[in-house]
């Protein structure tokens, strides 16, 4: 038996199939779009943890190989850890769902995502998103939906929702949103769609732009969100009763006669670890005073000390337009940085918005250390790597360090995306750039720091990027309908705030976006504004970096390979690498250099010593050279014939030099003169239309 609903997405049909597989999970739904499939479970424990104050949320996207057809590569022959696509997948699904749930929800929970089938047109992350919310609507877990995903591109200035890969390759837009219904609607709809959760890129877009590509996205969802209403309504569970908080009046009393006025104090040290330790000694005392040996209330007082901390710090900046740090709602923190900082790398630079310090190296490479990722939909070859590192130290910890975890990841591809609209293309600079943040301290936007850090490590390397890319990160607190938008955010503000926006771009327009949103009725002039204000902040910052270094340096690093690009005939390839490769391991092995050679004739040479590259060159240029009429060649004689003898002037290329040309006087016999092996200079007579090559060594002489 199965329960399959079925619906219009984007021109094309998306069905979805319960009860069908994973019947004893909570929730499992296969979603089809396309041929592309993909199976979402969803299971929450009937019990809590003891001691449990939070809701432990996983979520998994995996990947099958055997969906497009493939074997896995490697030893084992099997799905190993996940891959960059998995990871930001499982993200996107994890940040959308998780405020959805009841804020007293502590039951362990997770979701598995396994794509099961997959063509090139329907991406299985827009069908991943909409499975994981339908498994959740029809079960018996509390969730505050229905929402779904929609991927939104632009091509000759109109909005396509779920395009092609083919098509996602040529838009100047590429922005995954998630929105979710909310009542009661306006302008004579049943309901209105809200944004949840945005990420994406673009090739410096205005913000207008962007604000019609997310209300475009968002009303294309509701035949989706219709369908999982049907499906609630037709086989879906009856949630979960879940005890009611009891509001325990006089300990919220106690609480906020004990604490809220050292609250304000606290909340007025500009300093993060400063505010941080006054902070923790106050909940300290708090508890000893409050539950010095009570356990469960311990944790009561703690939720009542963390709801009076949001409301003050949210009070102070909303009713006193003061932010910690005494700043006004669209001021930015002080900014200072510096390049060429590290000696022997190949760029660096130091970057410093408040407490929040990256530094950032930039390494130029070859082809060889390009990054080869291996997707289900194909292979990509990556030219451009961003890696993003969050030690503890950065926010004063001490822990284990570890391999880098979903965060450091999604920073760093953040940031990535940012930068890339800017480079050279590959033909006009051939490097590899390896771009690394390591964050040094942190209070809030240091993805944002690395955006910053990264362009002037890159200018600071010589890499003609052709604008300058500045990071923000937004802020909103809303209550009713005061709304003040933050810009260049504390951690603090991120974590008493209502939405979490990380804009990045140049002067001409936004490059990458990242947006989580925590509460419902985010309007759209609401959006216009913050994306107005965070390009107010982005054009300050741009001209602070701007007096650091206001262009990429003319040279790159005398410690970075040379690299020099030649073209041969694709027919020449041959010539150039030789029987077995034997060509082109004696010019690495003469001159050290490193060369590669591409199918359609470039030929890629480099090293860090002049001379040696010139040599390889030289030595590129003599095998695929070609003969030409009136030089002089010293060749080698290869037959020796009764009318003259062949000569290769040029590797792989003979002419004949006849009898006649061997001398000036009369020659009976070539052997009396010549003889295979011997080193001869001859000049080339003529060359016919059929290509062959007539020699005289009498005019060479």
């Amino acid at each position: 038996m199965n329960d399959t609903f079925s619906a219009q997405f984007a021109g094309r049909t998306v069905s979805l199939k319960a009860n069908y597989v994973a019947g004893q999970a909570d929730g499992a739904v296969m979603a089809r779009y396309g041929d592309t499939v993909v199976l979402v479970t969803a299971v929450s424990l009937k019990s809590v943890r003891e001691g449990g104050d939070f809701l432990p949320l996983t979520v998994d996207y995996q990947e099958m190989t055997y969906a497009a057809g493939k074997i896995p590569g490697g030893f084992f022959k099997r799905e190993g850890r996940p891959n960059e696509r998995e990871i930001l997948t499982s993200r996107i699904i994890d940040r959308s769902i998780r405020p959805l749930f009841p804020k007293n929800y502590f039951h362990e929970t997770q979701l598995v995502a396994s794509v099961l089938s997959v063509d090139e047109e329907n991406d299985s992350d827009v069908t991943a998103m909409l499975a994981a919310s339908a498994a959740l609507e029809i079960s018996d877990i509390p969730f505050k939906g229905p929402i779904a995903g929609v991927r939104v591109c632009r091509k000759d200035g109109l909005f396509v929702c779920n395009p092609s890969l083919e098509l996602q390759e040529v838009s100047d837009l590429d922005l995954f949103l998630v929105g979710r219904k909310v009542e009661p609607g306006t302008n004579g709809r049943n309901y209105d769609m809200n944004l949840v959760m945005l990420e994406g890129s673009a090739n410096e877009i205005p913000e207008d732009i962007v604000v019609d590509a997310i209300s475009f996205g968002l009303e294309s969802l509701r035949p989706v969100i219709d369908l999982q209403e049907q499906m609630r309504v037709q086989i879906g569970k009856a949630k979960r009763v879940l005890e009611k908080a009891v509001v325990e009046n006089d300990l919220v009393s106690r609480v906020n006669e004990l604490a809220a006025d050292k609250l304000r104090t606290c909340y007025r040290i500009a300093r993060k670890m400063e505010r941080h330790a006054a902070l923790d000694e106050l909940r300290r005392s708090v508890v000893q005073e409050l539950a010095p040996d009570n356990s469960a209330l311990k944790g009561k007082v703690l939720e009542i000390f963390e709801g009076l901390e949001r409301e003050i710090l949210r009070g102070m900046i909303m009713n006193e337009n003061r932010r910690i740090d005494g700043r006004t709602s669209s001021e930015i923190r002080p900014i200072s940085s510096e390049v060429g900082l590290l000696p022997r790398v190949h760029g660096s630079a130091l970057f410093n918005r408040g407490e929040t310090q990256a530094l950032v190296t930039v390494t130029l490479g070859t082809s060889h250390d390009e990054q080869r990722l291996d997707y289900i939909a194909g292979e990509e070859m990556r030219h451009f790597l961003l890696h993003y590192n969050f030690p503890p130290f950065s926010v004063g910890e001490a822990k284990p360090l570890r391999s880098p975890g979903r965060r450091e990841i999604g920073h760093g591809v953040l940031a990535r995306r940012a930068l890339v609209p800017v480079l050279p293309s590959k033909e006009s600079f051939p490097y590899t750039i390896r771009v690394v943040s390591d964050i040094l301290s942190s209070n809030g936007s240091s993805s944002m720091a690395t955006v910053c850090g990264g362009c002037l490590a890159l200018m600071d390397a010589g890499v003609p990027v052709k604008n300058i890319v500045a990071g923000i990160a937004m802020g909103l607190l809303k209550e009713g309908d005061k709304t003040v938008i933050l810009s260049d955010i504390l951690g603090d503000e991120d974590h008493a705030g209502d939405m979490d926006f990380k804009v990045c771009g140049t002067q001409q327009g936004i490059t990458s976006m990242q947006m989580d949103i925590k509460i419902d009725n985010l309007t759209k002039d609401i959006l216009r504004q913050a994306l107005i204000q965070a390009r107010e902040g982005r054009l300050f910052i741009i001209e602070k970096l701007r007096e650091t270094i206001a262009a990429p340096r003319n040279e790159i690093s005398i410690y970075a390979p040379r690299i020099t690009t030649m073209q041969v005939r694709p027919d020449k390839i041959r010539d150039v690498i030789g029987s077995g490769g034997k060509n082109i391991r004696q010019i690495v092995a003469e001159t050290g250099v490193e060369i590669n050679v591409e199918d359609d004739g470039t030929v890629t040479i480099a090293s860090n010593d002049a001379n040696a590259a010139n040599r390889a060159i030289d030595m590129v240029k003599w095998l695929t050279e070609e003969a030409e009429v009136g030089k002089i060649y010293s060749g080698t004689v290869k037959k020796i014939v009764d009318f003259g003898a062949f000569v290769e002037i040029l590797p792989g290329t003979e002419g004949l030099l006849h009898i006649s040309q061997i001398a000036r006087e009369r020659v009976n016999k070539v052997t009396d003169i010549l003889h295979e092996g011997d080193e001869v200079r001859v000049k080339v007579l003529e060359i016919d239309k059929q290509g062959k090559i007539r020699l005289s060594r009498k005019e060479a002489l």
